[in-house]
C-alpha cells in the first residue's frame, strides 16, 4: 500500500511556510468553499460536498477557446464508496503550504490531491482503513456548440468583444468513446476570433506572416488510474475494493494541431512518459521543488494581530502565484486560474446551474495596469520562472506589433496599448467594431501605451539581481529598443528642441488636453538612463547615441503648486501652494482614480526615500486627489518607497485583509477586478517589500518605513546576486546576512520616523 504520510509531513528547511497551512473542519457545498492547488500551468479548485464528494475543478494557463477566452478544462467528482468523510465528526481538509498540496483526512482515512512541480498531471491518493471502491466522473458544461449571442459584453465574460454580434460560436467540448482504463476529453477550435481581429483592425495584410495563435489549438486532459476502468464515456470506476486508491489527470494543450486525433495521439504519448516515473520518485521531486521555492526568499511578520495576518497574506499571494504562473502564459489579474463561478447563462447544460467557471469580470485580455501588479514584487523574492510567463508575453508579441506600428504610423518601433490580447493587439472592444481609422474608438484606451515601460523597469531590475547577461541581450535591448523608439519618433519636437508628447493622455485618469504626461517622461526617464548604464559593448554606438538624445530631449517633469491642498485642477494652482508634481504638464477633467503624478514614486522610483527631493515627493502624495489602498489602489507601494509607515501599514493591513466572501479568504473580494482578485495580494506584497528593503543601484536601504511594533524575519533579493536576511524587532536588526558577504558595506539601515 502507498503510504502518504511522507507527503503530509513537513518537509520544508524554511520553518515560515507551514504556520500559515489552512485548516477547515467541516464538509463544503460547492467550489466557493474551494482551496487553490496547482504547478504553475496546471491548477485546481478543490473542495468537498456535503455528500463527502471531492471536486476538482481544473484550469490550464493555456486552454484559450476560440473567442480568445480562457476557460477551464473541466470538473471532477470523485466518490469513494463507502465514503469516509461523509459525517466525519473529526473530517479535516488541510492546504498544506510547504509541499503544494491538500491533504483531506478522517481517523485513518487519507486522501492527497497535488499537482506534480514537474509534469502536467493532478494526483489524487487515497489511503484508506478499509477497502473502498473510487469513481471519477468528468462533469462538463460547454456541452453544446452555440452562437455568441449574450445581450450584454460581460455575460459570457468576454468584456473585450462588446455589445457586438460575432460570426463565431462557443464550441462544444468533445468526450472521446470509452477505452479500457480512461476517460478523454478535449476542446478543439475549429475557428477563430484572430483573422476576425487583425482584419477589423486593417492588418490583415500579415495573417499569413503570423500564425494563428487560436486555430486548431486543442486543449483537454484524460482521467486514469491504477486499477481504475471505464464504466462508460465519462466514468472510471474501481476495478476491485481497496485501500490505496489513485486517480491521475493529466492534461495537455497543443497549438496547430492538424486534428484532435493528433492530439489523441500525442496525449497517449504523454501518458506513457508521465507513468513511467515512480509515483514514490515523483512525489520526491515534487516536494523538492517547493522546499527549494520557499527557501527562495520569505517575509514573517508578527508582532499584532493584524501583523500576522499580513504576513499570511503575502505568503498566500506567492503561493497562488507559484501555482499559476509557469506556464506559456501569465497569470491573470481577474481571477488567475482560480476563477470560482458565475450565474450560468440559460443555454448551458450544466449539473451545477449556479455556476459557469468560465466567467470574468473584464474579460481575458491582459490590462497592463492591473497585471503589472501581481509581477513587481516576484523580483525581490526571486521567483524569476515565475516572472517569465509575464516577460515572454510581451517580447513575443513584439514582432507583431513593431509591423503594426510600421504599418499604422510608417516609422519604427513599438506600441502596447494597455488592453491587449495575449498575442498584442488592442481588443475588438476598444479598437472599435467597423473602426474606418487606425486610432482606437476607446478613450480611456486610445493613448494609453506606457505600460510597457514599467515591463522594461521590471525586467532591469531583474537584471540587475541575476546580472543574466543572455536574458539582457536576448530579450531586454531588443524590446526596450523597440518600445523607446516609439516614444523617439512617434512626436514631434517642440520649438525648445524637446519632445512635445500630444495627443497623449495620462494613464486613464485624464484623457483630454494632455501635454506631456507625467507616467512616461518618468519612466522614460529611468529606462533610457538605466539602457545606457548597461556595458557598452552589447549595443552599437549609434544606438547609444540615439538612447542618450532622446533622454536629453525629454521635457521636464511638470510642477505646479498645490490648490487648497490638493492637486490643482488643469493645472492651476495657489500661488501660495506647495510645491507639487502634476499628472501632466497640461490636462483636463479626471475620468478614472489614479494618481499619475505619483508614477515618479512608484513604479519609477525617481523620489523615494534617500533621493533628492523628496520633500516635493511627499507634498504630492499628501495632495493626491484619489487616496485608494486596495486592489491597484497604490497608496501602499507609494507611501513605503517614501518612507510614511502608518500609511503604508495600514495599506498593508487593508490589502491582505480585503477577503471576499470564499471560505479561502485570500480569494481577494472583486472589488475591482474578479475573484480571486489577484491585485490585491500583489500590491500588497509591493507594500510589504518596500517597508523593509529598497534599492538603488547599489545600496541597499533596509526598514524605510517599517513599525516598531512589528517583528520580521526575511530573506529578499538586492542587485549583484545578493540575498539580505535578518530579523527585525523595535525597529532594529539582528542576524543580519548578507550573500555575498561584500555587499554588506553596501547596506544602509534607515531609521523610520514613523510618519
Amino acid at each position: 500500500m502507498t503510504c502518504l504520510g511522507t507527503m503530509a509531513a513537513r518537509t520544508s528547511e524554511n520553518p515560515f511556510v507551514s504556520v500559515n497551512d489552512v485548516t477547515w473542519t467541516e464538509l463544503g457545498h460547492n467550489e466557493n468553499d474551494s482551496m487553490p492547488i496547482g504547478n504553475g500551468d496546471l491548477a485546481a479548485n478543490v473542495w468537498t460536498e456535503e455528500n463527502g464528494d471531492l471536486m476538482l475543478l481544473v484550469a490550464k494557463a493555456d486552454a484559450w477557446a476560440e473567442l480568445g477566452k480562457l476557460v477551464k478544462l473541466g470538473r471532477v467528482r470523485v466518490k469513494i464508496e463507502p465514503n469516509p468523510f461523509a459525517g466525519g465528526a473529526d473530517f479535516q481538509q488541510v492546504l498544506r503550504l510547504e509541499n503544494g498540496s491538500i491533504e483531506i483526512k478522517s481517523g485513518a482515512n487519507v486522501v492527497m490531491v497535488w499537482v506534480d512541480a514537474n509534469r502536467p498531471v493532478i494526483h489524487v491518493e487515497a489511503t484508506l482503513e478499509h477497502p473502498a471502491m473510487m469513481q471519477a466522473r468528468l462533469e462538463l458544461w460547454r456541452t453544446k456548440t452555440h452562437p455568441y449571442n449574450e445581450s450584454s459584453p460581460d455575460k459570457g465574460g468576454l468584456f473585450e468583444m462588446g455589445d457586438h454580434a460575432i460570426p463565431l460560436d462557443f464550441e462544444a467540448d468533445t468526450v472521446l468513446p470509452a477505452s479500457a482504463n480512461q476517460v478523454t476529453w478535449y476542446h478543439f477550435n475549429s475557428s477563430s476570433i484572430y483573422p476576425i481581429v487583425l482584419e477589423q483592425e486593417h492588418l490583415q495584410s500579415l495573417l499569413q506572416k503570423y500564425p494563428d495563435p487560436l486555430l486548431h489549438r486543442c486543449f483537454g486532459a484524460t482521467l486514469t488510474g491504477p486499477g481504475l476502468i471505464s464504466n462508460d464515456d465519462h466514468t472510471l470506476k474501481s476495478a476491485a475494493p481497496g485501500r490505496s486508491l489513485r486517480l491521475d489527470l493529466i492534461g495537455l494543450t497543443e497549438t496547430g494541431a492538424a486534428s484532435p486525433a493528433d492530439w489523441k495521439a500525442d496525449v497517449d504519448s504523454l501518458i506513457k512518459r508521465v507513468s513511467a516515473v515512480p509515483i514514490d520518485s515523483a512525489r520526491a521531486a515534487h516536494r523538492q521543488w517547493w522546499q527549494d521555492f520557499w527557501n527562495r526568499s520569505w517575509i514573517h511578520v508578527s508582532g499584532t494581530e493584524d501583523a500576522t495576518k499580513v504576513s499570511q497574506g503575502f505568503i498566500m499571494q506567492r503561493y497562488m502565484m507559484a501555482a499559476s504562473s509557469r506556464g506559456t502564459f501569465p497569470a491573470k489579474f481577474n481571477g488567475g486560474l482560480f476563477t470560482v463561478g458565475h450565474d450560468m447563462p440559460a443555454h448551458v447544460e450544466s449539473t451545477n446551474k449556479d455556476h459557469n467557471p468560465d466567467f470574468r469580470t473584464w474579460g481575458s485580455s491582459y490590462w497592463n495596469q492591473n497585471n503589472r501588479l501581481l509581477y513587481w514584487p516576484l523580483i525581490e523574492t526571486g521567483d524569476f520562472d515565475l516572472l517569465k510567463p509575464w516577460f515572454d508575453m510581451y517580447v513575443n508579441a513584439l514582432p507583431l506589433v513593431k509591423d503594426r506600428t510600421l504599418a499604422y504610423f510608417h516609422h519604427a518601433g513599438a506600441a502596447f496599448i494597455e488592453t491587449g490580447y495575449f498575442w498584442g493587439l488592442p481588443n475588438l472592444n476598444d479598437f472599435g467594431w467597423d473602426n474606418p481609422t487606425t486610432e482606437l474608438k476607446s478613450e480611456w484606451m486610445r493613448y494609453h501605451i506606457q505600460g510597457t515601460l514599467e515591463v522594461i523597469s521590471q525586467m532591469l531590475d531583474e537584471y540587475d539581481i541575476t546580472q543574466d547577461a543572455e536574458f539582457a541581450r536576448k530579450d531586454i535591448l531588443p524590446f526596450a529598443d523597440a518600445i523607446v523608439t516609439y516614444y523617439n519618433l512617434h512626436w514631434q519636437r517642440g520649438e525648445d528642441g524637446k519632445i512635445k508628447f500630444t495627443p497623449v493622455q495620462s494613464l486613464e485618469t485624464y484623457q483630454k488636453i494632455v501635454v506631456n504626461p507625467t507616467p512616461d517622461i518618468a519612466g522614460l526617464k529611468q529606462v533610457l538612463t538605466r539602457l545606457l548604464e548597461l556595458p557598452a559593448a552589447w549595443t552599437p554606438p549609434q544606438q547609444r547615441s540615439v538612447w542618450s538624445k532622446e533622454l536629453a530631449d525629454l521635457p521636464a517633469i511638470p510642477i505646479g503648486k498645490t490648490a487648497n491642498g490638493k492637486l490643482p485642477p488643469f493645472g492651476v494652482g495657489d500661488p501660495d501652494g506647495k510645491p507639487t508634481i502634476l499628472p501632466a504638464k497640461s490636462y483636463g477633467k479626471t475620468s478614472n482614480a489614479e494618481n499619475p503624478e505619483l508614477y515618479v514614486v512608484f513604479p519609477y522610483r525617481l523620489y523615494g526615500v534617500g533621493k533628492p527631493d523628496l520633500n516635493l515627493a511627499l507634498n504630492t502624495f499628501a495632495a493626491r486627489r484619489f487616496p485608494w489602498d486596495v486592489c491597484w489602489g497604490q497608496d501602499g507601494p507609494q507611501s513605503a518607497v517614501l518612507g510614511l509607515t502608518a500609511v503604508a501599514k495600514k495599506a498593508a493591513v487593508d490589502e491582505f485583509t480585503d477577503y471576499g466572501d470564499e471560505r479561502f479568504s485570500w480569494f481577494w473580494k472583486a472589488g475591482g477586478d474578479w475573484i480571486p482578485d489577484l491585485d490585491d495580494g500583489g500590491t500588497g506584497m509591493i507594500t510589504l517589500e518596500s517597508m523593509l528593503m529598497q534599492n538603488d543601484g547599489k545600496r541597499i536601504q533596509l526598514l524605510p518605513a517599517w513599525p516598531n511594533d512589528w517583528t520580521a524575519d526575511f530573506k529578499l533579493h538586492a542587485p549583484y546576486r545578493t540575498t539580505v536576511e535578518g530579523h527585525v524587532e523595535n525597529g532594529k536588526i539582528t542576524n543580519l546576512k548578507v550573500t555575498p558577504q561584500s555587499r554588506a558595506k553596501d547596506v544602509v539601515p534607515v531609521s523610520s520616523d514613523g510618519r
